[in-house]
């Protein structure tokens, strides 16, 4: 067995059993999600984190290639109290380190108590306590990870779903998970995957009857593009946004974001629609929020938990917004209705076909 330990902020150095080898260092952070392990380490919002489950058996139903959500993993480590073989394979054919035997609900305790912090990772036959400590020494913020989005998005314009659709959808790749064009193709629209930096000239060029900016990871802060995009926009084409989407929309229009102390991520997050009062379970994964939406938005949706926002709208200006993933995978079904909501702002007909998410066919690339 391989020798591991897990350097944290507080100054602890944590001893376990290493599963795959390597040296590494990220924000440490949890989800409580006990299924859909293949999806979150293939989240693009997980990019330059440490990802700790604190569901105790992690890969007991196998690894399969057409649940992830993207091409490969994003966190830069993962922990466990317990990984199964197949899944520590897996690691260690992507050269990610991995940590178990280690008692997960103490870590998890500390993140809540503490927030999320900054870890070092050393995973060897010969490593020390003092190679975990100075790889910590090395970790920066989240915020000053200023190019995060160029490691998460996509590299040139591609184009998913039908030849002939009514609708075309510009999606803005900020670490957009596979899901998310699913959900879109399934409705019988194109879907145009554009890098995260592009800019209102090359937007033009693809003439989208709605702009749709993705999750992503880090602070929104530094996706300036994506937000330009959104202040060029606004009243000219709908504006639909998840997750980091939320945030970039809200910062466009005069609002403000920060920092959580350790985030929501998970698949039981309870949201109350403050028009009708009904609550739902959704999926999520961030550790930035609006603060304050500014004058322009309104908040139509809250976190029942700690109150902040979850959803924003302004119907004057077909813009609308969800902090969750309403395509959830994994997670509950309850708020896949987002999707429509955000097509019917085009006032085009759009017609839910069967599922593609096994095939995902591409039929352009620009």
């Amino acid at each position: 067995m391989l020798d591991a330990y897990l350097a944290l902020e507080d100054g602890r150095v944590i001893e376990a059993r290493g599963r795959a080898p390597g040296r590494t260092r990220g924000e440490l952070v949890f989800t409580t999600a006990y299924t859909g392990y293949e999806e979150s380490l293939t989240d693009p919002s997980y990019e330059e984190q440490v990802l700790t489950f604190s569901y105790p058996l992690i890969g007991n139903y196998g690894v399969r290639s057409e649940r992830f959500e993207s091409e490969r993993i994003h966190p830069r480590a993962a922990i466990a109290r317990e990984f199964t073989d197949e899944i520590v394979e897996w690691f260690n054919h992507e050269d990610v380190p991995a940590i178990d035997h280690i008692d997960t609900r103490e870590l998890v305790t500390s993140i809540r108590e503490e927030g999320a912090m900054n870890c070092g990772i050393a995973v060897g036959s010969d490593v020390t306590p003092g190679d975990a400590t100075a790889e910590l020494d090395q970790c920066i913020s989240m915020s000053d990870h200023i190019d995060i989005g160029k490691r998460v998005t996509t590299v040139e314009h591609t184009t998913y779903g039908g030849a002939n659709a009514e609708v075309h959808v510009a999606l803005i790749d900020c670490g957009a998970k596979m899901s998310i064009v699913d959900s879109l193709v399934e409705r019988g629209v194109a879907v145009h995957v554009l890098p995260y930096d592009t800019t209102p000239e090359m937007l033009t060029e693809v003439d989208p009857d709605l702009l749709f900016i993705s999750n992503g990871p880090g602070d929104p802060a530094n996706f300036e593009a994506a937000q330009t995009l959104v202040e060029e926009y606004t009243g000219e084409i709908p504006i639909a946004g998840i997750c980091l989407g939320q945030q970039v929309v809200a910062r466009a229009l005069g609002g403000t974001t920060e920092k959580m102390n350790f985030g929501h991520r998970g698949v039981n997050q309870p949201v109350r629609d403050l028009d009708s009062g009904k609550v739902v379970m959704t999926t999520q994964n961030h550790g930035y929020t609006v603060g304050d939406p500014g004058e322009t938005l309104n908040v139509c949706q809250i976190n029942v938990n700690d109150g902040t926002a979850e959803g924003l709208t302004n119907r004057d200006l077909d813009v609308i917004t969800r902090q969750y993933h309403p395509e959830a995978h994994p997670g509950p079904h309850d708020s896949f209705g987002f999707f429509d909501e955000v097509l019917e702002m085009t006032g085009r007909d759009t017609t839910t076909e069967t599922d593609s998410s096994s095939d995902r066919a591409v039929i352009a690339d620009n």
